[in-house]
């Protein structure tokens, strides 16, 4: 196994159904850091039918993303947790601009930055056809092929500009996430060590 450099503040992106998740807690269990998704933290609030849960089940039963406002303070907290201290991998946040610039100020305030970026790149299509797989096996809600390309138009439109800023700031880690789960594994642990 390739050694993984201090790379420990981490934030994986990509679209919606690129095996982020996997790969997040992949990451996280070789690291030792929590991988921190927001969509796991919404599921949750929403199958508990919390008052956020209400609101974000409203939000992304139309393929939404939940109001900054809301994700930022999620965010904020959940990084001031203890287990964040020593790093941690971001899995769905940041999502647009507002909320890299939320980012770095919830990090600043903390003497912290992110160490690395990495890019899930996956077809786009092949990822319509999994998640609406997916929707149907876990009778999710929000995984219709209608609500999936709308997620994916939001995602290009608002998500990928971060690319840009990320690699703009050297961060940014590219890896083929359309290989299997341990070959992107593989990578990503590589891409780290760089």
């Amino acid at each position: 196994m390739t050694e993984v450099t201090t790379a420990r503040r981490l934030l994986i992106i990509g679209p919606p159904g690129a095996g982020k998740g996997t790969q997040a807690q992949r990451i996280s269990d070789a690291l030792g850091i929590p991988a921190i998704s927001t969509g796991d933290i919404f599921r949750a609030n929403v199958s508990q039918e919390t008052e956020l849960g209400v609101l974000a089940k409203s939000f992304m039963d139309k393929g939404e993303y939940v109001p900054d406002s809301v994700t930022n303070d999620m965010v904020a907290d959940r990084l001031a947790a203890d287990d964040a201290a020593d790093g941690f991998l971001l899995d769905g946040y940041p999502r647009t601009p507002a909320q890299v610039d939320a980012l770095d100020g919830i990090l600043a305030d903390t003497g912290r930055s992110l160490d690395a970026v990495i890019l899930l790149e996956v077809d786009l299509d092949a990822v319509v056809e999994r998640l609406v797989t997916r929707g149907r096996e876990l009778g999710r809600s929000d995984d219709t092929a209608e609500t999936i390309r709308h997620r994916i138009d939001l995602y290009v439109e608002q998500t990928a500009p971060l690319v840009d800023v990320y690699a703009s700031r050297g961060l940014l880690r590219r890896v083929d996430g359309g290989a299997s789960i341990d070959e992107v594994n593989a990578a990503i642990m590589a891409a780290l060590a760089r």
